[in-house]
This record gives C-alpha cells, sequence and structure tokens, in this order.
C-alpha cells in the first residue's frame, strides 16, 4: 500500500513487532493486579485438531508456564507436541486456538454502543499478527442453543449479597459491560504463511515462479501467541479503568449509583450487602464498595 516492502522477516507483520505490546502489558497486568486483585491467564487450547479440556475457573499461570507449548492439559500438551514436530520436519505450519481468562475484574468496565468491552477487546486481539478469529463466552458454539439454554441466570450470592449468574456463557461480559464475572474469551491463529516447501508467487515484476522459505520460521505459533494475548487483553482493560474513572471518578458523591452508595441497585434484592462494585484500590474483600478517600 505504501510502497515498502519489508522482506527481511523483521517488519510489520512480523511478530517481533509485539515486544512493545507485551512490555506494556506486564505493566498493565500489575495494574489490574494492584487495584482489584484482577488475574490474566492465556493458554492453549487447541493445535489444529487437538483439543485440551482446561477448567478457567481454576488454571493456573504455574501450569501454563510448565508446559512447552502453554497448554496445562498435559495430556493433550504432549499430543501438540508430537504434531507440531511432525509438521516442523515435513517442512510446514499449523494454526489453533489460544483462550484468554480474566479474573476478580470489576463490574461496570465498559461501554453499552460503541464502545462495548468485547468490540474492544476483539480489536486489540485481532491486530496481532496471525490472527484469524475471536470470540467472547459461549461463541460460535453458542448459536447452536436456544434462549433459555444460553441465558445466565441471576442469583443472589448468599455470602458477599453480589449479584452473579449460575452460568457464564456470556463470558463475562453482558450489554457490553463486565459483569464482574470471569471474562472469558478465545483467538484464532492461522498457520505461519513462511514454509519450507514449495509455493507458487508471482515476483514484483508481476513474473510467476516458486518460493520456498529459509531461516528460523515457527511451525506452530501458538505458545508464543499466548503472552501477545494477556497483554493486549490487559492493556484494554486498563484502558476501559481508566475510561471509567476519567467518565465518572469526579462525581463519586454524586452518583452512588455508579459507586456503591446506598441508592446502589440490585435488580434481586432490595439492600445488597456488600454491594457489586468496588473502588477500594483491591485491598481486602473484593465486594466491599466503599468509595476512595480523598
Amino acid at each position: 500500500k505504501y510502497g515498502v516492502r519489508a522482506v527481511a522477516g523483521g517488519g510489520r507483520s512480523s511478530a517481533r513487532e509485539t515486544i512493545g505490546r507485551v512490555a506494556a502489558g506486564a505493566i498493565a497486568k500489575k495494574i489490574l493486579q494492584t487495584y482489584s486483585g484482577a488475574e490474566v491467564l492465556c493458554y492453549v487450547t487447541r493445535v489444529q485438531d487437538i483439543e485440551a479440556e482446561v477448567d478457567p475457573d481454576t488454571v493456573s499461570f504455574a501450569a501454563i508456564e510448565d508446559s512447552i507449548v502453554r497448554c496445562p492439559d498435559e495430556a493433550a500438551a504432549e499430543r501438540m507436541i508430537a504434531r507440531i514436530d511432525e509438521v516442523r520436519k515435513s517442512g510446514n505450519s499449523i494454526g489453533g486456538v489460544v483462550e484468554c481468562v480474566v479474573r476478580n475484574l470489576p463490574a461496570g468496565l465498559g461501554a453499552p454502543v460503541f464502545d462495548k468491552l468485547e468490540a474492544d477487546l476483539a480489536k486489540a486481539c485481532m491486530s496481532l499478527p496471525a490472527a484469524k478469529g475471536f470470540e467472547v463466552g459461549s461463541g460460535f458454539a453458542g448459536t447452536l442453543l436456544t434462549g433459555i439454554e444460553h441465558n445466565d441466570p441471576f442469583y443472589v450470592d448468599p455470602e458477599t449479597g453480589r449479584t452473579r449468574t449460575k452460568s457464564n456463557r456470556s463470558g463475562g461480559i453482558q450489554g457490553g459491560i463486565s459483569n464482574g464475572e470471569t471474562i472469558v474469551l478465545r483467538v484464532a491463529f492461522k498457520p505461519t504463511s513462511t514454509i519450507g516447501q514449495l509455493q507458487d508467487t508471482v515476483t514484483r515484476g508481476g513474473e510467476e515462479t516458486t518460493l520456498r522459505g529459509k531461516g528460523r520460521h515457527d511451525p506452530c505459533v501458538l505458545p508464543r501467541a499466548c503472552p501477545m494475548v494477556d497483554a493486549m487483553v490487559a492493556l484494554t482493560l486498563v484502558d476501559a479503568l481508566m475510561q471509567q474513572e476519567a467518565q465518572c471518578g469526579l462525581l463519586r458523591e454524586q452518583l452512588p449509583l455508579a459507586y456503591g452508595g446506598q441508592a446502589a441497585a440490585n435488580p434481586l434484592g432490595s439492600q445488597p450487602s456488600p454491594v457489586p462494585v468496588t473502588y477500594n484500590g483491591g485491598g481486602g474483600d473484593a465486594g466491599a464498595a466503599s468509595p476512595p478517600e480523598d
């Protein structure tokens, strides 16, 4: 488009450009952890047709990083490694899917129309090299369900008084706004384009020819995609948090409904105790809703 061809392997289409994203994402994750104890984790759930079984509510960072393919399902990880090695030896490449979960994120982040939280997350994740698909919660599988099967029933948590959902097919986001449940999203990545097999192509002069990739190229980008995805998710969530503070932070006393005052709404209870929104900076009970002191 701009007349600049980066053919050396380190250009704008290379995953090397994501170093800045991952560095900034590390800071964003610290901000989220400090603010509300939020944790952002990403792991491989599928390589080609090999599926892993992972519980998003219990998966740990240690279990993810203990695997060379960043898959906490040990049995599936072994099959993934064998498949990737087989493809590598043939000079080919394969793709798959990573899943990212965000736990302990406050409810209320995002906007109901143009700046929906899932829309911002989709844009961030789809800006990554080789990303080809994005879904939240039930995703495309949700199209196979009826409304009564797909809806997440609400209930009042007897321990915290918070309004929660019994299931999480919405993936922690409803109406474009986080609802306090675990955010669950998935990103699909295509096979890498540069492979060791002969391919048809066309030169800059318009002549048909063939091309065989040389040098070091990953046969599967999925393990490297995990830090990229969780970085973009963390950055997007910190943006949403800053927008929330900028939009409503000056009016805490005037907007008790948004900041957990006595008028805070609970559709399934007259007086939530504690209320579902917290701005306590991450200390103490995550359900407590006292605004920070000036």
